[in-house]
């Protein structure tokens, strides 16, 4: 059972009406992981709908050996829902990037609160379909945009695109290398280059500052589209 307040801190459920509420709290539970924990593997049976409360999941498939990640859900994000409506296994695995709790809900509690609320469904498509556009802009730059280029842009969002603001990675170089569908040597290495260009400089441990932002946004600009 979930308390009702849960169901009220996300914005999933703002639209979603008393009747439905009290069949997702009734049968929904909270679910807590530790960080690398494994929510699910690819193939596995689904499990229902999940909708991240705190915390980061990553949904990663591996192809060629390399790890790459499908997205990433903070706080409000949901995960599972092409099992949810086609009953099939689980197209990818899904982990914890660091220690998180979740919203689980079963496809027939789904269901049934679809069926006293309608609206719910459309809610649901939207999210899935959202989900589908960010994946295809992903694989675009991926295939598109040279690694360099999407370090820049990632370091770009870190900073907040101010210079001299010390900032870190956010997570590891591994998992920014899974983010941007590269190997961590290639991470490695343009951090390097970066540093040696005089573009950003080391402030600590895993801490970086912008030293020319002009040169990170033209290292940046085959990925964002534009120069500042």
């Amino acid at each position: 059972m979930i308390e009702p307040g849960l169901l009220g801190n996300v914005d999933l459920f703002a639209g979603v009406n008393a009747s439905a509420r009290k069949v997702l709290c009734e049968r929904g539970t909270v679910r807590r992981f530790e960080p690398d924990a494994v929510l699910w593997r690819r193939g596995g049976r689904p499990q229902g709908l999940f909708v991240v409360l705190e915390g980061e999941v990553r949904v990663v498939r591996v192809s060629d050996g390399r790890q790459r990640v499908l997205h990433t859900e903070g706080p409000g994000g949901t995960l599972g829902e092409i099992p949810l409506f086609e009953g099939s296994p689980y197209p990818a695995t899904a982990l914890a990037a660091r220690r998180c709790a979740c919203l689980v809900f079963d496809r027939e509690t789904i269901l049934d609160a679809i069926d006293v609320d309608p609206r719910f469904a459309f809610v649901l498509l939207a999210r899935l379909a959202s989900r589908l556009r960010q994946v295809i802009d992903r694989l675009e730059r991926y295939s598109a945009q040279p690694v360099p280029a999407r370090l820049a842009a990632y370091l770009l969002d870190r900073c907040g695109d101010e210079a001299d603001t010390v900032f870190t990675l956010g997570r590891s170089q591994r998992e920014v290398a899974e983010e941007l569908g590269t190997a961590r040597e290639l991470i490695v290495r343009g951090l390097r280059a970066l540093r040696e260009a005089g573009t950003i400089e080391s402030a600590g441990r895993n801490r970086f500052r912008v030293r020319d932002l002009e040169a990170l946004y033209r290292s940046a600009a085959a990925v964002r589209g534009q120069a500042r």
